[in-house]
């Protein structure tokens, strides 16, 4: 009789180890939502959000957040993810982003143009539905709008930040 045993080594913030841990929740998570500078001549613009665990114990951010900004009870665009997002475990302390694209107003033209304008944004962790309003900010730090010329505001997959 022959015994075979085989050892791995698991990095720790590989989906193996993610099983060990709990998901994150929307609480225990702070948000950052930073608008980039607008490309010339571009339709499109750039945003980012950040993510990061303050909770007491590592967690798993298992999928893409829920984002949605919104006017009032009006029209809305909520975020949708492409491509795959894989499990990332996040110890305290850490950081994942996500990439933001969506259809900015025109130059020239005012932003009445468009669905939603709003300095605010709802989120929330992956399968944590707890959501939470937060300001929208320029990347010196300031309070922003985002101006939103469409129902989708498309998201990159999850990654995390090296420390």
């Amino acid at each position: 009789m022959t015994v075979t045993l085989g050892l791995g080594a698991v990095a720790c913030g590989s989906a193996r180890m993610a099983a060990l841990h709990a998901n994150c929740t929307t609480k225990s998570l702070r948000w950052k939502l930073t608008v980039l500078k607008k490309v010339p001549r571009s339709a499109h613009r750039e945003a980012r959000l950040s993510v990061v665990n303050k909770g007491a114990q590592p967690c798993v951010f298992h999928g893409f957040p829920y984002l949605m900004v919104h006017v009032g009870k009006g029209p809305e665009s909520d975020g949708k993810g492409q491509g795959p997002a894989m499990p990332i475990d996040l110890q305290r302390g850490a950081t994942v982003t996500t990439s933001l694209r969506y259809r900015d107003s025109y130059p020239g033209r005012p932003s009445e143009t468009c669905l939603v304008s709003n300095d605010t944004a709802e989120v929330s962790a992956p399968r944590d539905r707890a959501g939470r309003l937060i300001p929208v900010r320029d990347e010196r730090g300031k309070r922003s709008r985002m101006d939103i010329c469409d129902h989708t505001i498309w998201m990159s997959p999850p990654r995390q930040v090296a420390e």
